[in-house]
């Protein structure tokens, strides 16, 4: 199924607002996202930005306040039978499975309740704990499991209806380091191979920027940024350079002093911004009148990390 706006997921001026003892708590305020089909979108925030609520209301779990929901067109709160249809989704601490039943009992229940019916799920079952390396064990309950294989039983609980949208919160948390790269490996074979469309947080942002077409940040509720991750490296990526030098260097230089010197094995590193062209020319000047060799030019990258906390502290800093 395809909405008649082409977007997978629709979100318009959505929020929560929680009453507390001393009043209310505005949780997520008036949010705006879309989503492409077959397009991997990352959801960022610190703890408390409201990530996980903003991920409940799209799957049915927390009602807004206000604003509007779609998934492939279908609202939310209007249809919302037929919008979870669209959706599969794996919570933090893999919530959406019953730890007392075995892994083909979770996906036989959850089969049924997208409305499976006969044992045409069967077949989807298998292939899925196979493809997971979960068969063999299949019968046994799932609070026997690790930590990484009931995380891949959740996953195949959201994909057992065949949903073109899938919702991850925290795929990867606390997970080893082979069971962090199934999930990943699985993650983008899901959006690449068979065009699903993936909404997913992470506190690991290095998995968030292997995977993600585009990167929302919002912070107290509130959308700061939304766009592609390679414009959003690009538009707060510095002229930061990591040059390579051979020879004997004085790190006392006044051509230095801005620069992180390293001396390692016979080779001097030199790493840090640097303003423009013309001052790197300079600085090459310079070291080949030094007698300095130079050995390598690279510049060098933001990570997603580095962005992603410029962005909130930006933001901090404008509502102080």
């Amino acid at each position: 199924m395809t909405s008649e706006s082409g977007k997978a997921v629709e979100v318009t001026g959505l929020t929560k607002v929680y009453r507390t003892g001393s009043g209310t708590r505005r949780v997520v305020d008036g949010l705006h996202l879309a989503i492409e089909h077959g397009q991997v979108l990352g959801l960022l925030g610190v703890n408390g930005a409201g990530k996980t609520t903003t991920i409940k209301m799209i799957c049915g779990l927390v009602t807004p306040t206000s604003g509007e929901l779609r998934v492939n067109g279908c609202d939310v709160r209007r249809s919302r039978r037929r919008a979870m249809a669209q959706i599969g989704a794996v919570l933090e601490g893999t919530r959406n499975i019953y730890w007392q039943l075995s892994a083909w009992e979770n996906l036989r229940y959850f089969a049924r309740l997208k409305g499976s019916r006969g044992t045409a799920w069967r077949e989807r079952a298998e292939h899925l704990l196979r493809d997971l390396e979960l068969w063999e064990r299949r019968h046994e309950p799932v609070t026997r499991f690790s930590r990484g294989m009931q995380q891949k039983v959740a996953i195949a609980c959201a994909l057992i209806g065949d949903p073109p949208v899938i919702l991850l919160d925290e795929p990867t948390l606390g997970l080893d380091a082979q069971a962090s790269r199934t999930v990943r490996l699985w993650v983008d074979r899901l959006a690449r191979d068979e065009g699903r469309t993936v909404l997913l947080t992470s506190h690991q942002l290095e998995v968030v920027q292997d995977l993600c077409d585009r990167v929302a940040v919002i912070h107290q509720g509130r959308m700061l940024i939304d766009k592609p991750v390679k414009e959003l490296l690009a538009l707060f990526g510095k002229d930061s350079y990591e040059i390579r030098l051979g020879g004997h260097l004085d790190a006392r230089e006044p051509a230095w002093r801005d620069l992180e010197v390293v001396a390692r094995d016979g080779e001097i590193t030199l790493s840090g911004e640097i303003n423009d062209q013309e001052e790197l020319h300079e600085l090459l000047a310079h070291a080949r009148s030094r007698s300095l060799t130079v050995l390598g030019i690279n510049r060098l990258e933001p990570t997603l990390e580095e962005v992603f906390l410029r962005v909130v502290q930006d933001e901090q800093e404008l509502r102080r």
